[in-house]
């Protein structure tokens, strides 16, 4: 099937066409997912209720862009759906942590798999902005926006992250 042809079958509600829809994107959502998720059930939960919100949805797809990148966008608002609903934690600013050269060649040295689980110990706040800034590329403005904190609060959150992450490198 074509990427028109599924999406024009899952507006009809064809399951067949909702089936290749989940196979061919629910790997690479499945990692938007397992970013933002505290663990591997919240993850698939996630995916789950992502793909629910795609075909409930579909029909607002208007084909200004990538359709992938429109699923991507459903997925990240599924996800800070869940966190708000959870009750996502912001803690007070403090100063701006930078890399220097030894804490980045530590990272390269890790795969992807062992970045993503420390990334999971995060606070709900710290992963969920570490995710929309360095991952996603959004703005802290933007972040802001999304999560209704203030531009300030975003960068502390950012700030704080990558202080973590630098720590549990150590």
């Amino acid at each position: 099937m074509t990427e028109h042809e599924i999406i024009e079958g899952c507006r009809k509600g064809d399951a067949a066409a909702q089936r290749e829809l989940y196979e061919r994107y629910a790997a690479t959502m499945m990692g938007v997912c397992c970013r933002y998720a505290r663990d591997r059930a919240m993850a698939e939960d996630l995916l789950h209720d992502g793909f629910l919100n795609i075909y409930a949805n579909v029909g607002k797809f208007r084909g200004e862009g990538s359709f992938e990148g429109w699923c991507r966008r459903i997925f990240i608002n599924t996800a800070l759906g869940a966190i708000r609903r959870t009750g996502m934690v912001y803690e007070p600013e403090e100063s701006f942590a930078r890399l220097d050269s030894g804490e980045a060649d530590m990272v390269e040295r890790m795969s992807g798999e062992e970045l993503l689980e420390m990334i999971r110990t995060l606070p709900d706040g710290y992963r969920t902005i570490l995710n929309l800034y360095a991952v996603e590329g959004y703005s802290h403005r933007e972040i802001g926006e999304m999560l209704g904190i203030s531009e300030c609060t975003s960068r502390s959150q950012y700030s704080r992250a990558r202080t973590r992450l630098m720590e549990m490198l150590k």
